[in-house]
């Protein structure tokens, strides 16, 4: 509903690292590699996928340099359960204070 299936198993992946990090290349490797037979994702869908979750707040990263230059390990700053939470409060947050009313009544006829 929210990620498209290669974003899913990217986040998947940093969350059973529990904590360690991975670069855009081993989160694209693995990403891949997961993918098999269904399609292949590039690279650049994978770094404009992980830096837009930090822009968001949902992964940390810290910069390392190396050959070839700088480069970002990416982690999760939730674990799996945390994430779908962080999800939860920010689409009803942005749900009320869109349309309150609304969302008020539809909270209501799903209890």
């Amino acid at each position: 509903m929210v990620l498209k299936d290669y974003q899913e198993v990217a986040l998947r992946y940093l969350w059973r690292l529990d904590g360690g990090g991975a670069s855009s290349r081993d989160v694209w490797v693995q990403v891949n590699e997961d993918l098999i037979g269904k399609r292949t994702i590039s690279r650049a869908s994978i770094i404009n996928f992980l830096n837009s979750m930090v822009d968001e707040g949902v992964l940390n990263y810290t910069e390392t340099t190396g050959k070839g230059g700088h480069r970002r390990i990416y982690s999760a700053k939730y674990d799996e359960a945390g994430f779908k939470q962080y999800i939860a409060k920010v689409v009803l947050g942005n749900l009320l204070r869109d349309f309150p009313e609304e969302t008020r009544t539809a909270i209501q006829k799903v209890k």
